[in-house]
């Protein structure tokens, strides 16, 4: 038992129910669309951030750039994403949704969420009050100190041997 009487197992069926989720996510995109979970996610992914490069929606995904550079380059081919390179130079890529693309992020996410929001009613559990539970949850989260990324000092060049010091 951890906090008033409940059971120590939340954080571990979040787990599951994820999972699960992501499972059937990825099912029913693959029957209704013909499109797996992750190369949906990747496309929204360039919805979200506008014309972004792989490195932009690897960060975002959390996944390598060769990763995310064969995933856009599969993509590219079935039509969903633009690839020209980018203007400013380099060997980067500006990616950016095709009109098929945008239908499909705007068709998959409309079906996703419906389907959703029908299992939290079946569950009995109110689809606002989930709604705002979540994003609460994802701000403490994102807030926690133990998820800021450490910026070494000083101390940690000098030991490392840095030159640049």
């Amino acid at each position: 038992m951890l906090r008033s009487g409940v059971p120590g197992e939340l954080s571990f069926d979040l787990h599951v129910l994820t999972a699960r989720l992501d499972r059937s996510a990825d099912r029913i995109l693959r029957t209704e669309y013909g499109v797996s979970y992750r190369r949906f996610l990747t496309v929204l992914t360039v919805a979200e951030l506008g014309a972004a490069t792989q490195r932009a929606v690897a960060e975002r995904l959390g996944i390598s750039e060769p990763s995310a550079s064969r995933m856009t380059g599969i993509l590219v081919e079935l039509g969903l994403l633009d690839s020209p390179i980018d203007p400013a130079g380099g060997n980067r890529r500006r990616l950016t949704l095709t009109v098929r693309g945008e239908q499909t992020v705007h068709e998959c996410r409309e079906l996703l969420e419906s389907r959703f929001a029908d299992l939290v009613e079946r569950s009995g559990v109110s689809y606002t009050g989930y709604a705002r539970n979540t994003k609460l949850l994802l701000k403490a989260l994102a807030s926690a100190p133990e998820n800021a990324v450490p910026r070494p000092g000083a101390d940690f060049y000098k030991e490392a041997g840095s030159p640049y010091l």
